[in-house]
């Protein structure tokens, strides 16, 4: 039985290498049942969640970050988010008038995108030259962060998982042989090692000669940030005047969150309530 749901660190003993590894069972599946995702959609966007959840750990303050990939042919986006309470949430935008047969990673963007409830937003883009989201994921911390990482990512459509090793800077080690052989041990992790295990057995199976320290592990969850009150605020942002034109058009403004699919209304006495300064006509 793996460790459902959680995120866990590792470090090692002398050394400057950390870990991480999330498991993503519930909290993907509660995406993907309200998504009619195709099978391919589906799997990336389940790697693209566990990426995400192993970056959560990073989040030392109240906030957001967000991961998304941006690209050029008919799937143009997938998004995954998380709280630093591991509360997790994503979307994939493409062209369902087309058949999804392959996703190419050429010519795209990785953007990763951190919201402190107070402070300043933090925002870095990386050009994605192909491969998959863990090599983008790559060359972003190494270009962006000046930091050596791997990444491993799984998911089957089922269950989602990823696995991250991490130089940190700044910090004498007395085994110079570090990165090289335990990164070479997590590329032996199967499919099936990565979603099936426990956290102990495969940190054991990988690492059972190494001095390693293991953490008390974070859950993680499906957790939907949208509100009425949010979306009146978004509302807002159009104007007056736009939503009164809706409401001629219908009795109510119907709004739908793309994350959850919770439906909203909006009738004009509560779009009156947004605008108190204004007396409609």
């Amino acid at each position: 039985m793996n460790s459902a749901d959680t995120l866990q660190r590792f470090s090692f003993d002398n050394t400057d290498i950390r870990g991480e590894v999330a498991h993503l069972n519930a909290s993907f599946r509660d995406v993907m049942k309200r998504h009619q995702y195709p099978a391919m959609i589906a799997i990336e966007l389940g790697e693209l969640m566990a990426a995400t959840a192993l970056l959560s750990a990073n989040l030392k303050f109240a906030g957001r970050l967000t991961l998304q990939v941006r690209l050029p042919g008919n799937v143009s986006l997938l998004q995954a988010e998380t709280s630093e309470k591991g509360e997790l949430r994503a979307i994939a935008r493409y062209d369902d008038s087309v058949a999804v047969e392959e996703l190419s990673f050429d010519n795209g963007q990785m953007v990763i995108t951190i919201e402190p409830e107070e402070g300043q937003r933090y925002q870095g883009i990386t050009a994605i030259e192909g491969g998959n989201i863990a090599k983008a994921m790559e060359e972003y911390f190494e270009q962006s962060e000046q930091l050596a990482s791997r990444f491993w990512l799984e998911c089957d459509g089922e269950n989602a998982a990823g696995f991250m090793l991490q130089k940190m800077p700044a910090m004498e080690s007395s085994d110079v042989d570090a990165w090289d052989r335990l990164t070479h041990l997590a590329s032996t992790l199967k499919q099936e090692e990565l979603l099936q295990l426990n956290n102990d057995v495969l940190l054991h199976r990988l690492y059972h000669e190494e001095e390693i320290r293991v953490y008390e592990p974070s859950d993680l969850k499906f957790f939907c940030t949208c509100s009425k009150p949010r979306l009146a605020t978004a509302l807002m942002q159009l104007g007056y005047d736009e939503l009164d034109t809706m409401l001629q058009e219908s009795s109510k403004i119907e709004v739908n969150c793309e994350f959850c699919q919770q439906h909203y209304s909006f009738d004009r006495a509560q779009v009156d309530e947004l605008f108190p300064q204004r007396n409609p006509h």
